[in-house]
């Protein structure tokens, strides 16, 4: 009886504390990718758009300034910079 129980928790207790360390691993890749962004960003997007498949605008917003940029597969191209 004492050995079964004994068993029992050499198995299940790495398992629990390999779960644990998992979830917390997956949370701390993932909190980046979730919506509401930390107040200390300095960069924010505000909105995109698909103009064709592979090429996409974005307007950004950095120090309070809008700035309207391209991005496609050759790279980041900036269109416009906002008055504000």
């Amino acid at each position: 009886m004492m050995w079964s129980y004994i068993l029992k928790l050499v198995v299940l207790l790495p398992l629990v504390c390999g779960l644990m360390i998992g979830c917390l691993y997956l949370w701390r890749r993932l909190e980046a990718r979730m919506p509401g962004q930390p107040a200390n960003r300095l960069l924010a997007v505000k909105e995109t758009m698909m103009i064709s498949p592979g090429l996409k605008l974005a307007v950004l917003e950095f120090e309070g300034r809008k700035l309207l940029v391209s991005v496609g597969r050759g790279g980041v191209t900036l269109i416009d910079r906002g008055n504000q």
